[in-house]
């Protein structure tokens, strides 16, 4: 997933590699322009829970907040704000996570990981 901010609209693209040539921008070899994206400057996801959930799985949101404990949660990009415990993993590609005890894995390629 590649979040990109060109002439003052950013916009996401799902891809592997990204490559700028002669100021094109190239994802997995294909022009930008023919690619599908999503701008995110014209939505803004915000997930609330009020309890607890067993599994949840988003691609794309600003902000995931679960208000009691959860067995596993997992986003492309966003942060993860769980109140209570994790009895799984939570993972984010791109954010922060903040939870309480967690028996398994929890990983963040950019972000903090807080613990309560």
């Amino acid at each position: 997933m590649h979040i990109i901010n060109r002439n003052g609209k950013t916009v996401m693209v799902n891809g592997g590699t990204m490559t700028i040539t002669n100021g094109k921008i190239l994802i997995d070899g294909k022009p930008l322009s023919e690619l599908e994206s999503v701008d995110v400057n014209e939505k803004v996801i915000n997930i609330t829970i009020q309890g607890n959930v067993e599994r949840l799985d988003v691609d794309y949101c600003k902000q995931i907040t679960i208000n009691g404990d959860c067995k596993r949660v997992k986003t492309q990009n966003g942060d993860i704000d769980i109140s209570g415990d994790v009895d799984g993993d939570v993972h984010t590609s791109m954010g922060s996570i903040t939870c309480g005890n967690v028996n398994g894995d929890v990983h963040t390629s950019m972000g903090n990981i807080n613990r309560r």
